[in-house]
């Protein structure tokens, strides 16, 4: 049962970014000099976060980033990664990576000292234990919308071609007007959308998709 207590810290809470919406704006200083979101407007963006530099998972995650870096580009997709720590920090670490991965991290990196962006995502997570990012990544489409979000605990590393799929997914669905199935993977069949009337529904069985009911039907993908 929520006390009044509770009731206050809720209603003082800041309110997150939900899917569909303008993702929040920012201003901030970066390893690749100023950046405000909007300068990225007409492109894709992931936006992600992690809790410190020089740290093991972290390492190994914009590594994994930068190795993937051109599918992102070909995708015309900007990386922009956030930590809270000094574009100092940023810079000493990002000439550490390179050296140890062998890829350029041709990407910047947020420096959000104090944590004005983290917060405005709600990257700040009070019981992850550390007042620190967590591992948040948003994926904003060309016109500033937010339409997928992951958080992982710090602890625990992401998946960056999963990161690339969800991208691609993302666009596929957009450009054919179609949804993807569960562990779809480029190239694969996509679904076609529900039919909404009975007359509709009989007629999707006779259009030649393929179906397993009137409700799951599958199409070859776009290859255009």
């Amino acid at each position: 049962m929520y006390t009044s207590s509770d009731q206050s810290a809720d209603n003082l809470a800041p309110r997150l970014p939900q899917l569909g919406e303008k993702a929040p704006a920012f201003e901030s200083t970066t390893t690749q000099g100023p950046l405000r979101l909007s300068d990225l407007k007409g492109q894709w963006v992931i936006l992600f976060s992690h809790p410190a530099d020089f740290t093991p998972v972290c390492s190994t995650e914009l590594m994994a980033f930068a190795r993937l870096q051109g599918e992102f580009t070909r995708r015309k997709c900007r990386l922009v990664g956030l930590s809270v720590d000094s574009v100092y920090s940023h810079i000493a670490w990002v000439r550490d990576l390179e050296r140890i991965g062998g890829f350029p991290v041709d990407f910047p990196i947020i420096a959000d000292v104090d944590m004005h962006i983290a917060r405005a995502y709600g990257m700040i997570h009070a019981g992850a234990g550390e007042a620190a990012t967590v591992r948040s990544l948003f994926v904003i489409d060309p016109e500033g919308l937010l339409r997928a979000m992951l958080h992982y605990p710090p602890n625990v590393g992401r998946n960056v071609p999963e990161v690339l799929r969800l991208l691609e997914a993302l666009q596929t669905a957009d450009r054919e007007n179609v949804a993807t199935p569960a562990d779809w993977q480029p190239g694969e069949p996509v679904l076609v959308s529900t039919p909404r009337t009975q007359e509709a529904a009989q007629r999707r069985l006779e259009e030649g998709y393929e179906c397993e009911a009137w409700y799951l039907c599958h199409r070859p993908p776009d290859k255009s």
